[in-house]
């Protein structure tokens, strides 16, 4: 048998080895912070824990023999004081009321369904979860995905597309903007919560129309956050439906930090704004915080979902929640309602607000910069010198307490700052601790710029 093979020339400039003729993979400048800043800093990130994200967390020491060689475990343990984690309510704490009944649904339906929602992804757990979200938020029925990030990033496309328009708040979470990116919709941003800047985007899309042909858009939806996460601050959701209803727009309500966290029932910020649920025409959340598990849904109109349900992605191909997750998620559902037979669940919330302003309150007083509204369980504290981020997350870590410090790119380079997510399992003799280490690490590093 003669196999032919054809030689490139080696005078030809076209061969797979030559670099010049390649695209980057990445950009000068991603490489420079990645070279300069980065790996400077990273170890104040992916930090391994070997516990549930209690109060009190362990976590796994880590170390480098030499800069530039990757982080490596120690073999020791750290039991630290966290501040850090999405655990508003206290549901992800290892004596959580909703273990029993967690336990219950892994015996008897396993830990995975294999499936996804649309084939054998369904469990009678499952329509109930759907039932009993609706009802919480207010809307006719939800749709339950196994995601949060997919929730929007799957959702959103579903909903709008080619001629279509979304406004979209600059500061949403990149999952919002992955969603409207992949629409094949017009995006649109605003200044983030500026109703002002919203007017205008809104007036200047609907006299010029679609780019290119100038025909009317065939919908507009506006994208917002309840609570903002990286800001700690709230969307002013009844100037924003007024101006949804003026302009003849839709609204998309991303509630993923605000459910179950603010509001005299812990509905989220239609509750905490007394908007009513069907002034929003989609309301989003997920499982993720408040409620101690994973996923996320959709409420909306029982049509809405119903379409979402047979053309969303994240419903079709994404395999579907857990089931004993899914059970946590109605026992809380079941603690928050009242359903318990006791008030554990208002106790949780009261405390939750409680232990947010009491410790926004105490950095404003010791003259750190923090950002964020009152009753908001999120409080970030301005470093903004991204020299100071290691050095606040270190210094920290050497007196057991566990913070989150955030820079560049999630935010910009002159912005960074620290997050501080409070829980409703915290008590005030941990708060006060915590408030006693930042205020010896602020002093350390200059950081109270108020004074």
């Amino acid at each position: 048998m003669c196999v032919l093979v054809r030689v490139q020339p080696k005078s030809s400039p076209q061969t797979f080895s030559s670099l010049a003729s390649q695209a980057p993979l990445v950009s000068d400048f991603d490489e420079f912070v990645t070279r300069r800043l980065y790996h400077r800093v990273e170890g104040c990130w992916n930090r391994p824990i070997s516990s549930c994200p209690a109060p009190v967390t362990t976590m796994l020491q880590r170390g480098r023999a030499r800069y530039g060689e990757g982080l490596q475990l120690t073999g020791e343990h750290k039991h630290v004081l966290n501040v850090g984690s999405y655990n508003y309510l206290g549901f992800g704490d290892p004596n959580s009321a909703t273990k029993p009944a967690v336990f219950a649904a892994l015996e008897h339906y396993s830990v995975s369904t294999s499936s996804p929602r649309v084939s054998l992804g369904t469990t009678a757990l499952h329509a109930q979860l759907e039932e009993v979200t609706a009802r919480f938020v207010g809307k006719e029925a939800a749709l339950v995905f196994g995601m949060g990030f997919g929730t929007n990033s799957t959702g959103i496309p579903a909903l709008v597309g080619k001629g279509g328009l979304l406004i979209s708040d600059a500061n949403n979470h990149s999952s919002i903007v992955c969603g409207a990116r992949t629409s094949g919709a017009v995006v649109r941003v605003f200044k983030h919560n500026d109703t002002r800047s919203l007017e205008a985007v809104l007036r200047h899309a609907i006299l010029s129309g679609q780019p290119k042909s100038h025909r009317p858009w065939t919908k507009i939806l506006i994208l917002i956050e309840g609570i903002y996460s990286m800001e700690g601050e709230m969307a002013p959701l009844a100037e924003i439906v007024a101006l949804k209803k003026k302009y003849g727009a839709y609204l998309f309500v991303d509630e993923a930090h605000s459910v179950g966290a603010i509001g005299p029932n812990g509905k989220g910020i239609c509750d905490h704004s007394g908007v009513s649920p069907s002034e929003v025409d989609v309301l989003m959340g997920t499982f993720t915080k408040s409620f101690g598990a994973v996923g996320g849904y959709i409420a909306a109109d029982r049509d809405v979902v119903e379409f979402l349900r047979a053309n969303s992605a994240g419903s079709v191909y994404s395999a579907s929640i857990s089931p004993p997750a899914v059970q946590q998620v109605l026992s809380a559902f079941q603690i928050m309602m009242h359903q318990d037979g006791t008030d554990l669940g208002q106790t949780k919330l009261d405390s939750l607000r409680e232990n947010g302003n009491y410790f926004r309150a105490r950095l404003n007083d010791m003259g750190c910069h923090t950002l964020g509204d009152w009753d908001s369980p999120i409080v970030l504290l301005m470093l903004y010198h991204p020299a100071r981020i290691s050095g606040f997350s270190v210094e920290c870590l050497k007196r057991g307490l566990a913070v989150v410090v955030v820079g560049f790119p999630a935010t910009p380079l002159l912005l960074a700052r620290v997050r501080f997510c409070l829980s409703a399992g915290h008590t005030k003799e941990q708060l006060d601790y915590a408030l006693m280490v930042i205020e010896d690490v602020a002093e350390q590093l200059g950081v109270k710029y108020a004074k």
